[in-house]
């Protein structure tokens, strides 16, 4: 996607506006599974507790920034 287009005089009104939010959050969501998915590995393969700990601590804030970002997707109506 290429993000300097946003808010530039070619889109046409606010469905082209929403068009780029929607993308713009998909492509966030992309970016925190990737996030989530490296996290859940280093989880797995954690020798100790502790470093496990580390990881679920990234789990946790990856799967809370999910839901934020969908939070705020729904009240952008995009």
């Amino acid at each position: 996607m290429n993000y300097s287009t946003i808010g530039s005089p070619k889109e046409t009104g606010p469905q082209a506006r929403s068009a780029d939010l929607r993308g713009l959050f998909h492509e966030l969501n992309n970016q925190l599974s990737v996030i989530l998915a490296h996290a859940e590995l280093i989880e797995s393969k954690a020798p100790d507790a502790a470093q496990r700990a580390r990881a679920l601590q990234v789990i946790t804030a990856a799967l809370e920034a999910m839901t934020v970002a969908r939070t705020i997707r729904d009240h952008a109506g995009a």
